[in-house]
């Protein structure tokens, strides 16, 4: 029979490494099986947890919602031919940036280990106890939260410092000053928008789907990291550490591929559940959900990406005005943007 119920100690069970992870001399999380193949952390129960929930779900006839990056809308901004034109002037400080913040984000996802997720089964009809939602306090936003910010327990560092690996790989420790870093990447506070059921648990399904979002919008990114690693012409002087950190790159994206897992089942289980609302009705969990759904794949994927790029302009802009023949060099850069337009 197959596993639906989990405990904690369970869902954080790793598996036995033959020799753990040491980059740029940070010790981080997972570690190498016998042949040198690399095992994501926390990964011994919680795949194969997911699947099965997964199963279940489908055979119910509710299909997962789509956590692809078909919901992007916008490329990276610079784009890739962009990003070469700056490294090639020697302008590193828009890559160095983008490495160092999303590190510094990363490292906010330790909060996700201490969420209190609220109990989903006390306003819902259909049971939860061998599902994906049944688990979010029993083990899987805790794993989540320790890979991305690390584990204090054993001192490794997760995500957050993976990234910091990568960065100096390409770059060295102290390349450039660090970053301001952005205050957050959820979406505002726009007051009640599920009142049919209470606020903790609306907080919670938000939080579900808003880093569901940022989990998408990190695969465009390791998408276009790892093209511009890879790249031999790019960072040709430190080709070997070059190619090196693409491979962090890659550690962190299979790593990450469980969080999209299981968030995606997550909402997609709870658009399927029947709700009680506060006042004893029947609510279809679809029926509420969706509408924010789609606002929030908005929000990431249009509106938050406009205003970075904004800001992130203002400041590549200043950057190569101050060259040599920097109108020149800005007019170029720009006209980049318009041919990967056309």
């Amino acid at each position: 029979m197959t596993q639906l119920a989990y405990s904690e100690a369970e869902l954080l069970g790793e598996h036995a490494y033959a020799r753990p992870q040491i980059e740029a001399g940070y010790r981080l999380h997972g570690g190498f099986d016998a042949a040198g193949t690399y095992i994501s952390p926390r990964t011994l129960r919680r795949w194969p947890a997911v699947r099965a929930w997964q199963v279940v779900l489908a055979r119910r006839g509710w299909p997962l919602v789509d956590a692809s990056t078909r919901l992007l809308r916008r490329g990276n901004y610079p784009n890739f031919a962009q990003q070469r034109l700056l490294l090639d002037l020697g302008l590193g400080r828009s890559l160095w940036n983008a490495l160092s913040i999303t590190g510094a984000v990363e490292a906010r996802g330790r909060r996700l280990a201490d969420f209190p997720v609220p109990d989903f089964q006390a306003i819902i009809e259909d049971g939860t106890a061998g599902t994906t939602t049944g688990h979010l306090g029993k083990g899987l936003m805790k794993a989540h939260g320790f890979d991305e910010g690390g584990s204090p327990a054993t001192g490794e560092g997760g995500h957050d410092t993976m990234w910091y690996a990568v960065r100096d790989l390409l770059f060295g420790r102290d390349a450039y000053p660090l970053p301001e870093i952005p205050p957050s990447l959820a979406r505002p506070e726009q007051g009640r928008l599920m009142p049919q059921i209470p606020l903790p648990h609306e907080q919670t399904i938000l939080m579900l789907m808003n880093v569901l979002m940022i989990e998408i919008r990190a695969e465009a990114f390791f998408s276009f990291c790892i093209r511009i690693m890879r790249a031999p012409d790019i960072f040709a002087d430190r080709r070997a550490a070059a190619e090196h950190a693409a491979d962090l790159v890659e550690r962190i994206r299979q790593d990450e591929a469980i969080h999209v897992a299981y968030l995606q089942t997550a909402v997609s289980e709870l658009r399927s559940f029947t709700f009680r609302g506060e006042q004893g009705e029947r609510v279809p969990g679809k029926a509420f959900i969706d509408p924010i759904w789609n606002g929030m794949i908005h929000w990431h994927a249009v509106t938050t990406v406009d205003h970075g790029r904004t800001q992130a302009r203002e400041a590549i802009r200043a950057q190569l005005l101050a060259t040599p023949n920097g109108a020149t060099q800005l007019a170029a850069f720009d006209a980049l943007e318009d041919r990967e337009a056309a």
